[in-house]
């Protein structure tokens, strides 16, 4: 069991094999593995503790229940001293077409960046949905393959048995046989499959299908064609590998088999997933995996500090760095801070990709690299949202919020033209695109709105209440269905992360400056997106009620764009969301003139510091970023603890300075 330290001025001047800045999914997958190997390791968490314990648990559920408006950071409170940025920061100009922001961002870019991320113990992955999809090995190179984008300095082959530990450590439930069968350029006998090893089977059998699934599995085999990029896809629903618990498969690891952890604070506890549809922000039975599993496996060689914010990477001689300096405060609200400084022989920078590069640019490190804060990336994704016909209940807001999509557009020679992009069929209607069901409900309570939950002008023809109310919100909300289409979005050196040395949180730390936009090759990806919802929604006779032009009072939704991919095609009023998918700026190459990363993520400039997670990703192809970068995190794992062997032959470990730890490591293991 880690040692978590309530008072982190105690930890104040000591020193320590390796400190880990965030105890999100890659923090922690670090300190497990290194603590494993006895090293002594300092995880300092600037956002609160808490949730690791049951009852702690259980106050972020009562948060979640109690919030008016449910969004991804909703279960968690706010927190001054270690600001997350949230979707709600985002609004649209009344009467005009832009955005405008408030919050933890300052943003000037040209469209707004949409995505949000979290600032607790556990970080992200607290309110993440659990899709863990694999790259396909074509999005390791497509520069090479298309043209378009940056190739990973890591051979894909490579990065095969990292996924299968990734997908160890975290517990994934799918079927492999499925995704080596569908998860290819079926048209393209020699494109290889996201699973190369043919018997590779997944933790835990998958996520049982939902109704919504069975309903678009009947037009499977449809032929749909998107213009742009000219690929024809004959449909065919695939079912999507995901981090919560199902039902262990016997057969794994040659027998051996699958145990899933419980619970957090309560191990004989934890649920299979049953349905409860609010797997952002927070699973109620804690089916869905979070970080702090992994943390309850740390060795007592760890030692987690919480609301510890470090605002500056300490540099030391030659470009090594040699610690970190970091403010601790005592109550969220009234963020009042003591600075204090830790020492290491190396530090591992495991925040979010936008809080990396804020930390880089703050102690000024990287200066001879100009890509330090570039190539921001996401999944801008296109929302499309219908209505089945009249009596043709399918079911929403049951399951997790999607388990099943379509895969083939994410693969082929389309890719020269236009983004690849890969289709998620949800589960929960229109909550997503529209706020369902609140929504309906305040269009049937003549709020505004039209029957379908379209909250527009008020009509007295709404007025319903009693068992009309219940009549009316059944027949409508049943026959919702929505696509999420995730649309790749290649590294780009305009799409900045900067710092605004004069605009300072509660903490006194900068805060981050986001400059964002859609390149064309993107918006064309994203055009070809509404071409294929269209299509499917009428395979399924659905009436379309995708809207991004203009509310009445000439209000244009936030992420708004008017494009078409050329001359001779009908311009579209088109939009998109943030995916939650930060990914870029401090990306992996191959040198500093190209990169701030090498291949193990450590930094070209600074031989003792490393920066993992998404941010280092070249590209992000179209599957959700968090198994990849899992894998990358256990790659670059290894090679930190090979990297202190080096650096303590012959080993010899003591106590950090002033430390009395409840039991010293005795040695490394190899």
């Amino acid at each position: 069991m880690t040692d978590t330290v309530t008072s982190p001025g105690r930890l104040d001047g000591r020193r320590y094999d390796v400190i880990i800045v965030g105890a999100g999914m890659s923090g922690s997958l670090v300190a497990k593995r290194l603590g494993a190997q006895g090293w002594r390791v300092l995880v300092l968490e600037g956002g609160n503790g808490g949730t690791q314990t049951w009852p702690g648990y259980l106050d972020s559920l009562d948060t979640f229940h109690s919030a008016a408006i449910k969004v991804p950071n909703s279960a968690y409170r706010h927190n001054a001293a270690a600001p997350s940025p949230d979707v709600l920061d985002l609004s649209p100009i009344p009467g005009g077409d832009g955005y405008r922001t408030s919050g933890y961002f300052l943003q000037n870019g040209r469209l707004p960046y949409g995505t949000d991320y979290l600032r607790v113990l556990g970080g992200s992955a607290m309110h993440w949905l659990g899709a863990v999809p694999r790259m396909h090995p074509t999005d390791f190179q497509t520069e090479t393959l298309y043209g378009y984008g940056r190739d990973w300095p890591i051979d894909p082959d490579e990065m095969q048995r990292y996924y299968a530990r990734a997908e160890h450590e975290i517990g994934v439930a799918g079927d492999a046989a499925e995704q080596r069968e569908w998860l290819r350029d079926v048209d393209d006998p020699d494109d290889p499959s996201v699973i190369s090893d043919p018997h590779y089977r997944y933790p835990m059998h998958k996520i049982p299908p939902s109704h919504i699934d069975d309903v678009f599995r009947k037009i499977d085999d449809t032929a749909i064609t998107e213009d742009v990029g000219g690929q024809t896809v004959n449909l065919h629903v695939t079912a999507l590998p995901q981090a919560r618990t199902s039902t262990p498969d016997p057969e794994y690891d040659g027998g051996a088999g699958y145990r899933p952890t419980g619970a957090v604070g309560l191990p004989n506890y934890g649920e299979r997933c049953v349905g409860n549809a609010s797997c952002v922000p927070i699973c109620p039975v804690q089916a869905k995996w979070t970080p702090l599993r992994l943390q309850a496996q740390w060795s007592d060689s760890v030692t987690l500090a919480t609301r510890s914010v470090v605002s500056r990477v300490l540099l030391g001689e030659g470009g090594h760095v040699r610690g970190v300096e970091y403010r601790a405060y005592g109550d969220p609200a009234t963020p009042v801070s003591d600075v204090y400084t830790a020492e290491a022989d190396i530090v591992v920078l495991a925040g979010h990709a936008i809080e990396n590069a804020r930390l880089m640019l703050t102690s000024r490190l990287a200066p001879n690299s100009g890509q330090l804060g570039r190539n921001l990336m996401d999944h801008p994704t296109m929302l499309a949202w219908a209505l089945m016909p009249s009596g043709n209940q399918v079911g929403p807001f049951r399951g997790p919020g999607h388990t099943s999509g379509y895969e083939s557009f994410r693969f082929g020679d389309a890719r020269r033209v236009r983004s690849p992009f890969r289709i998620e069929i949800s589960n929960w209607g229109w909550g997503w695109p529209m706020g369902a069901p609140f929504s309906n409900v305040a269009a049937m309570l003549r709020i505004g709105g039209d029957a379908a939950g379209e909250v527009l002008e008020l009509d007295p023809a709404l007025d319903k209440f009693g068992p009309a109310l219940r009549k009316s919100l059944g027949e409508t909300i049943g026959r919702q269905i929505s696509l999420q289409i995730a649309v790749e979005q290649p590294a780009n050196p305009s799409n900045t992360v900067t710092i605004a040395p004069r605009d300072l949180d509660a903490m006194g730390n900068p805060r981050p400056v986001i400059t964002y936009d859609l390149d064309e090759h993107v918006k064309k990806g994203i055009y070809a997106a509404r071409q294929v919802s269209m299509r499917i929604f009428d395979a399924l006779r659905a009436v379309d009620r995708t809207d991004y032009g203009p509310a009445p009072d000439g209000t244009y939704p936030v992420g708004h764009f008017a494009f078409a991919p050329d001359e001779t095609s009908e311009p579209l009023d088109l939009g998109y969301r943030g995916a939650g998918h930060g990914a870029g700026t401090h990306i992996m190459g191959t040198g500093t003139g190209d990169s701030v990363v090498n291949s193990d993520q450590r930094t070209h400039e600074h031989p003792n510091l490393y920066a993992v997670g998404c941010g280092s990703m070249p590209s992000v192809g179209t599957s959700n970023p968090s198994l990849t970068m899992a894998a990358l995190t256990l790659r670059s794992a290894d090679a930190i603890h090979r990297h202190l062997v080096g650096l303590h032959r012959p080993v010899n470990l003591s106590a950090p300075s002033n430390a009395q730890p409840s039991a010293q490591p005795t040695g490394v293991k190899a």
